[in-house]
């Protein structure tokens, strides 16, 4: 007797997100043993990690021939790490942005977004441009290196609370070098499993609601693959480390276009189809959201309580209207 697609769905979504937890766990451990510097882990390892799960959808997706999921995941799930969790974190507590975000970080995930949709502009996603994608990543990652000479006494402060010399000099041996490889590995094919189980799920799902596939690649599957970065986010802001908290979110929103949509462009032979909805509403939302951050982040160099629940509360019209409008 075959399972539920709704508890297929859910328990691949729980797969996921303990695979990103592994993952996360196991890479920045691994990073902080090499001697990588406290915001090259937050803007790169953890975001990356934090947007595994996007890339395991994101493949699972092209390979099942859904590519329209793919795309409208990474979308939903940028529009959601800014509007849902960014303004939830500010409505707990107001967030303060650091001279380098405004800098480097959001005019960089603005760029990527705008350029997303020039190239997604003729319906489809290229191996090309895939390629393009990943190699402004690296560019990108490598802008980050240089930075990091420069980061400030309190993100040395929190790298020594989380990685503490002690316990760094304890685990500089090669076992648990190997170990933490190993957690890490073991990570990646925790959330891969997840995303064969929750795609085929989600595709189930969205034929008995009678919703289509970018439907539910817009909300269930974005918000759910979201959740390491919720959580992570949340953890942060109540802990009062909160410009790791917005670091994580545009450094994720970034990842996910440049390095995840790149790969996912890669790993499709025939490119990543691009479906009319998501080209001329997602799309466009995304890279409006992006834009509207920087006047918002710019001034006072703090997202408000008051801009947060503004944020929600666009980000729960936009759920509105892309379950009322393609349902």
């Amino acid at each position: 007797m075959s399972l539920h697609p709704g508890l297929v769905f859910l328990g691949g979504l729980v797969v996921i997100i303990v695979g990103a937890e592994v993952l996360l766990r196991g890479a920045a451990r691994l990073a902080a043993m090499l001697g990588i510097k406290p915001i090259l882990i937050g803007m790169t390892v953890v975001a990356v990690g934090t947007s595994a799960p996007e890339l395991a959808v994101g493949i699972a997706a092209v390979l099942e021939g859904t590519g329209s999921l793919a795309v409208a995941n990474i979308a939903g799930t940028n529009i959601a790490n800014i509007l849902l969790i960014l303004g939830l974190s500010a409505a707990i507590r107001p967030l303060p942005l650091q001279l380098q975000s405004l800098r480097l970080d959001v005019p960089v995930m603005i760029v990527s977004s705008v350029a997303l949709l020039a190239m997604a502009w003729n319906g489809v996603l290229t191996r090309a441009e895939g390629a393009v994608l990943v190699l402004a990543g690296l560019a990108y990652t490598v802008a980050l290196v240089r930075l990091s000479r420069r980061e400030s006494a309190r993100m040395h402060r929190e790298f020594a609370e989380e990685f503490s010399a002690k316990a760094l000099e304890a685990g500089r041996g090669a076992g648990w070098g190997l170990w933490n490889a190993t957690v890490l590995v073991l990570g990646v094919g925790l959330t891969v499993l997840g995303a064969e189980l929750l795609v085929p799920a989600a595709v189930e799902l969205a034929k008995i609601f009678g919703a289509s596939d970018v439907v539910v690649g817009l909300t269930i599957v974005a918000i759910g693959t979201s959740a390491p970065e919720l959580a992570t986010t949340l953890v942060a802001t109540v802990r009062d480390e909160r410009d790791v908290a917005v670091g994580n979110l545009i450094g994720s929103s970034i990842m996910n276009i440049l390095v995840v949509l790149g790969l996912i462009c890669i790993a499709a032979p025939d490119g990543v189809d691009v479906s009319r909805d998501v080209l001329w509403f997602d799309l466009p939302m995304g890279a409006a959201v992006a834009v509207a951050c920087y006047p918002v982040f710019r001034r006072d160099r703090l997202v408000s309580r008051r801009e947060g629940i503004a944020f929600v509360a666009v980000y729960l019209l936009y759920l509105t209207a892309v379950v009322w409008l393609r349902v």
